[in-house]
């Protein structure tokens, strides 16, 4: 194991630098964008649940939903912008405007076409795309055809949100990283406007919420038009696929499409799998999955969204020392988030669901079914968060292949795990689901674990005592936190009887109480804010 030369943590260590300084501003601005989003997120689930519930027009919903979704994370923020960040900041740091200019417009066209061609497909074919993803459907024939028709309603959801990613990466790159960061509001914005203005009135409410995928699709793509503009970068879609910056992001973009569609492979074999399961199962997952989704959307993906440019950069400059010090600031303020996170959702998974969901159309069952899947899905959050600081040191250097082979090997693992887990948990207590959500939890336990050690034999990462003391504070703290939250939840007998403002009211001060032991204990350990910030003294 390397270690970091002892100087690196003594009181005589430098400041911590203005690119620094500036990457921790950058995602506290991203971070508390993306709390509202992601809190609008939460009224927007809220609004799921009670319109909806967990029955078979919610499963439709939500299978229609989940693949144009998979696919955005391949062609937006997933696979497209690992290659083309990196390509962008390159011709930024090298080349004139001019140049960059050039490239937006050939990218955006390449980028625009295919997509295009792509969605003129995949709505032609959607009957097969609901077989393929979702054959326990075809034992239903209503269930099967509400799919087939929500997919045709939502998936130019794809090619309006790939736009919206490109958008964003553009922006990113610049340091214009609030306006990506409050984007998504628009989509929470134009869902739960659906569910509360137009789903009451149908038969089906499923059908309202898919138009409004699709609206908040095309709000979300022009809204960021304007800021473009302004910086002199608003595309002109050209198709020339010779281009040299654009056989480049091609070269690069190849090997991390298969990384990260192993990741969504395994998401969308998760939702094959449920179909076969009892119905509901597909929806028990969706809120399990939302409520693991806050601290890995407000803290991992926004630390993640403003490395990756700054690590391209360090990088082009061979900066070594920079560039392993800034992985190891990224690792210690998601881990800083992710444990005390893990300790809450394990200790509250039944208050929380409760709380929030348990309204209208979602039934006590479906909240307890939902709490064994969360738990199981909270194992993994800490891991999940690790792979979006862990995956950019590869993608910051170029290099798209390592990632790809450790992906591959994770989904494999995935897979035997899904067998070996779901069969028994369904067989034995019912609970198939949850079986799917430990799997994706170990699996990316197996994917950090690989990840980290190539990056450490790559002499880009190199544990510190910082790094090792810093998470073992938060670790005992956060043990000290469950044990607290643990105690406080049991003052409450029924949480269902509660009326919604007390039931929430309630989960909040336990939160706030559950964080200030945390903070509290993690002062008394000796941890200050400067762990947080560089490489300092523990």
């Amino acid at each position: 194991m390397n270690e970091q030369p002892e100087n690196a943590d003594s009181p005589s260590s430098p400041e911590p630098s203005k690119p620094r300084r500036g990457l921790l501003r950058s995602s506290a601005i991203v971070s508390l964008m993306t709390m509202l989003s992601r809190l609008l997120g939460l009224v927007r689930d809220v609004c799921f649940a009670h319109y909806i519930g967990a029955g078979g027009g919610a499963d439709a919903f939500f299978v229609a939903f989940k693949i144009p979704n998979f696919l955005r994370r391949l062609f937006a923020e997933g696979a497209f912008a690992q290659a083309f960040v990196p390509v962008l900041s390159e011709y930024q740091t090298q080349r004139g405007h001019g140049a960059v200019k050039a490239l937006v417009d050939r990218v955006a066209g390449a980028l625009g076409g295919t997509l295009l061609l792509l969605t003129g497909v995949s709505i032609a074919a959607a009957p097969l795309i609901t077989t393929v993803f979702a054959p326990g459907f075809m034992a239903d024939e209503i269930k099967f055809q509400m799919t087939t028709e929500l997919i045709r309603i939502t998936f130019p959801y794809l090619l309006l949100i790939s736009l919206t990613g490109f958008a964003g990466a553009i922006l990113n790159s610049y340091g214009r990283f609030a306006v990506p960061a409050i984007t998504p509001v628009l989509l929470n914005i134009s869902l739960i406007a659906a569910a509360v203005l137009f789903a009451p009135g149908l038969e089906q409410p499923a059908y309202a919420l898919a138009w409004g995928v699709l609206v908040a699709g095309m709000a979300q793509f022009l809204f960021q038009l304007p800021f473009l503009y302004r910086m002199e970068l608003l595309p002109r879609p050209r198709w020339d696929t010779k281009d040299p910056g654009v056989r480049q992001i091609m070269t690069l973009m190849v090997p991390a499409l298969f990384g990260v569609s192993v990741s969504q492979i395994n998401l969308l074999l998760d939702t094959i799998l449920a179909s076969l399961l009892p119905s509901g199962s597909v929806s028990w997952l969706y809120y399990s999955d939302r409520l693991t989704e806050l601290p890995l959307g407000v803290f991992g993906v926004a630390i993640a969204t403003v490395i990756l440019p700054s690590l391209s950069r360090i990088s082009a400059s061979d900066n070594n020392d920079e560039f392993a010090s800034t992985l190891d600031w990224a690792a210690r303020c998601v881990l800083f988030i992710a444990l005390p996170a893990t300790a809450a959702l394990l200790v509250l998974a039944e208050p929380i669901l409760t709380a929030l969901f348990q309204y209208g159309a979602l039934t006590a069952n479906d909240v307890s079914m939902s709490a064994h899947s969360l738990r199981a899905y909270t194992i993994g959050l800490s891991f999940f968060m690790l792979i979006k600081v862990l995956a950019p040191g590869y993608y910051a250097r170029k290099d798209t292949k390592t990632p790809v082979r450790i992906g591959i090997k994770a989904m494999l693992a995935n897979m035997v795990l899904n067998i070996a887990f779901v069969a028994p948990l369904y067989y034995y207590f019912g609970q198939g689901h949850v079986g799917l959500a430990l799997a994706t939890s170990v699996s990316a336990l197996l994917n950090v674990y690989w990840l980290w050690q190539g990056l450490l034999r790559d002499g880009v990462y190199r544990w510190t005592r910082l790094f090792i003391v810093t998470v073992g504070r938060c670790l005992f703290a956060s043990v000290t936190m469950a044990a607290a939250l643990y105690g406080l939840s049991q003052w409450v007998a029924d949480w269902s009887a509660l009326l919604w403002w007390m039931r929430v009211g309630l989960v909040l001060a336990i939160c706030a109480a559950g964080a200030l032991v945390y903070l509290l204990t993690l002062a008394l350990t000796g941890a200050r804010v400067r762990h947080f910030k560089a490489s300092t003294s523990v």
